[in-house]
């Protein structure tokens, strides 16, 4: 029975971290860090190996699901398809009916969660200030040059999939906010909520093949230059705010609240209070892990 909570427990923390992955800023790394599992994650995507590869080749899938911790990791990914699923249709109802007032949300939520991980920096020096400004360069261009609609093609669902996964092994930046930049949020969100299969089979395996293989990589990058990581990551949140700026014309270039007050309601005051509500819910977050934190 004990073994049985434990793993409802698991399931829980999972739904935690993917109803963080569904919103842009909220990082699924920080909810799991947040609940005391982020090392054990870690250690568990890394076990996928060639040691790994070579148990399934021989039929040996006793000795790999013990190798992978395989309980665990069921029982956090049912937590993280629940939530998924649950909020997608949620999340796409909003962003349609209420789209100043989430994109608002969503501003507030990625200037808090790049303040949060810039304070992992302990000392500024010439090398971090270039990879900040390069990280935020870098994104504001992608947000100028990247179309309106990028590409439906199952190569670039599979690329959005495999590159959004890894944020949830750095604490900080999410998944969601990737497919934003991406241009595929919105989609796979709908794709999710109507239960497009084969959108989310190649999403999927784009994420299995990402998480696999750039684990090592991200992991290695955070060990070895951790500060210079850590300051392109807080450029790149940065930069990319252009994307989720709330007040857009029907072309997609941004205006100011006044001018798009010709079209429509601008909504000024509810566009500030949801994203000092966003801004303040990552800070809320911050305070509970170093809490928690204290008292491991």
């Amino acid at each position: 029975m004990g073994k049985q909570r434990n793993y409802l427990l698991l399931v829980i923390k999972g739904c935690c971290m993917g109803a963080a992955d569904v919103v842009p800023g909220v990082s699924g790394g920080t909810i799991a860090f947040i609940t005391g599992i982020y090392e054990e994650l870690i250690y568990s995507i890394k076990s996928f190996d060639l040691a790994a590869l070579k148990l399934l080749f021989q039929l040996k899938f006793k000795e790999l699901w013990k190798k992978i911790n395989g309980s665990f990791l069921l029982s956090v990914l049912c937590g993280i398809g629940i939530s998924i699923f649950s909020l997608a249709k949620l999340m796409n109802y909003l962003l349609t009916t209420h789209p100043i007032e989430i994109w608002s949300f969503f501003f507030g939520l990625i200037i808090a969660s790049a303040l949060l991980i810039s304070k992992e920096i302990q000392q500024w020096n010439f090398s971090t200030w270039i990879a900040l400004i390069a990280g935020g360069a870098g994104a504001y261009t992608i947000t100028i040059l990247s179309p309106a609609s990028t590409p439906e093609t199952w190569w670039f669902i599979m690329l959005s999939g495999a590159i959004a996964i890894c944020a949830m092994i750095l604490p900080g930046i999410s998944g969601a906010f990737i497919l934003l930049l991406l241009g595929k949020y919105s989609f796979i969100m709908e794709a999710i909520s109507e239960l497009h299969l084969g959108i989310i089979l190649l999403f999927a395996i784009g994420a299995v093949i990402g998480i696999i293989s750039f684990s090592h990589f991200l992991s290695w990058l955070l060990k070895n230059h951790h500060a210079l990581t850590i300051a392109l990551l807080t450029g790149f949140m940065l930069g990319s705010l252009n994307k989720v700026w709330p007040w857009k014309e029907t072309s997609g270039l941004n205006v100011l609240p006044d001018k798009y007050a010709t079209q429509s309601d601008p909504f000024i005051g509810r566009a500030v209070l949801l994203c000092l509500l966003g801004f303040f819910l990552i800070q809320g977050i911050e305070y509970l892990a170093r809490k928690l934190k204290k008292q491991l």
